[in-house]
């Protein structure tokens, strides 16, 4: 057994009430460790805890109980593949990668294997063409509903004309950073723009070599695109050179608490899209604080809670275990098999009431998916930072994606990853 086996393995055990024979198993590729560490702690802690709720309070998933099995792997794509190839022969029904780069090399894999890969707001755009790619599924909403929101929102804040302006793309020089690149591009030449690429390097931590670049160019917006430190780096070197922070706006994995209040007041009104609510008023905190927390089976710690990437793991586990619950009914079994995982994920409906019911009313918008479909609504919202509350505030309702732009991109991407990497559309049964 390998040194990353035992660690996963003993980390899976220590997430269940009973370690040794739970029969729903998923996996959490995890980086407690390294520069991006402070992004991926509280996400895999949500992650971790709703688990432990639903083994707490319901004894698993009718009537089957959950085993978590963590892998660290550092952000490392190789590590990652190491992680996967040492997993997936223990009946693991979802992985969640949690890096758009490890997600690339794992498409083909979790094809050929039949596992689900649930890439939430990460990974592959294209892959929501569900013919072309049926184990992966990255829905509510993907990065380029993410970089339509950010240009219309910077649209409306200058009175519908975006002429003559500089919008400079400053992100993390990797598949993530690049994803939103065509999109972009397509609406600077749509709305008349100039669209600047600022590429940074990982990890992002030294950015001295950028920010007087950034100065010199003046750009009228700035899209944050990054992960970990170089967040939290980027908007010290925006307040270094007296950048506004309300010309800077953020993707979803731009905009957790820990990335502005190392700023305090300098912070103020930094913005960002998101494709679910902001805040801690939930009452299925009461029964993660009363049954995970005071019970002291909590991966991570409390203050934590209500976060957003806290909050984020929270529904990323909801939505992987909702998937499951819809594939037990589907078939008429509890002990699901990867392929039944599968069939909940594409017959997966959240509506208002579902969302109700798991004490997480109006956290993210109504939605269904379906096998043409595995981006789901595509709804994304604007928050901004408020130093003086030290919270984040919601400050417009979702808005649609631009399906007229974004569908004709996505399909001439799924085409071009499935002919570089081997993969056969397989369709739909209506399609």
């Amino acid at each position: 057994m390998t040194k990353a086996l035992r660690a996963l393995v003993l980390a899976g055990l220590a997430l269940t009430a009973t370690p040794s024979f739970a029969d729903l198993t998923l996996v959490g590729l995890t980086y407690r460790t390294g520069p991006y560490a402070p992004s991926g702690i509280p996400y895999s802690d949500g992650f971790a805890d709703y688990l432990t709720l639903l083994n707490e309070r319901d004894g698993g998933i009718g009537g089957e109980r959950i085993e978590l099995i963590e892998c660290e792997f550092g952000y490392n794509t190789e590590q990652g593949l190491s992680c996967y190839d040492e997993t997936v022969g223990q009946d693991a029904l979802v992985y969640q990668p949690m890096s758009t780069g490890l997600t690339y090399q794992l498409i083909e894999r979790a094809q050929r294997d039949g596992v689900v890969l649930h890439t939430m707001g990460y990974g592959l755009t294209a892959a929501s063409d569900g013919g072309m790619y049926p184990y992966v599924f990255n829905f509510p909403a993907h990065y380029w509903d993410a970089a339509n929101a950010q240009i219309r929102y910077i649209k409306e804040q200058n009175g519908g004309s975006l002429e003559g302006l500089r919008i400079m793309h400053m992100h993390h020089n990797s598949g993530y950073g690049r994803e939103p690149i065509t999109t972009l591009e397509a609406l600077a030449e749509r709305e008349g723009f100039e669209l600047v690429l600022q590429p940074i390097d990982h990890p992002g931590e030294d950015q001295s070599a950028i920010w007087p670049v950034v100065e010199a160019e003046q750009p009228d917006y700035i899209l944050l695109w990054g992960w970990g430190i170089m967040n939290r780096r980027a908007l010290e070197g925006a307040r270094d050179i007296g950048y506004p922070m309300e010309q800077m706006m953020g993707v979803w994995w731009s905009a957790s608490e820990g990335d502005v209040k190392p700023l305090r007041d300098a912070a103020d009104g930094y913005r960002a899209v998101t494709f679910h609510a902001v805040g801690d008023n939930f009452q299925i905190f009461n029964e993660l604080n009363e049954l995970v927390y005071f019970g002291g089976k909590a991966r991570g710690q409390m203050n934590n809670i209500g976060e957003v990437l806290y909050n984020r793991g929270i529904a990323a586990a909801i939505y992987a275990t909702e998937a499951i619950r819809k594939a037990q009914e589907l078939h008429g079994v509890a002990d699901v098999t990867p392929d039944m995982v599968r069939d909940g994920f594409e017959n997966l409906v959240m509506n208002d009431e579902r969302f109700q019911e798991l004490g997480m009313e109006g956290f993210t918008p109504p939605m269904q998916i379906t096998c043409e479909d595995h981006g789901g609504a595509g709804l994304v919202a604007v928050k901004e930072w408020n130093a003086q509350q030290r919270r984040w505030v919601q400050v417009t309702d979702y808005y649609e994606p631009d399906d007229a732009l974004i569908e004709p991109q996505i399909a001439t991407a799924s085409e071009a990853f499935a002919a570089a990497n081997g993969i056969v559309r397989t369709g739909c049964p209506n399609g």
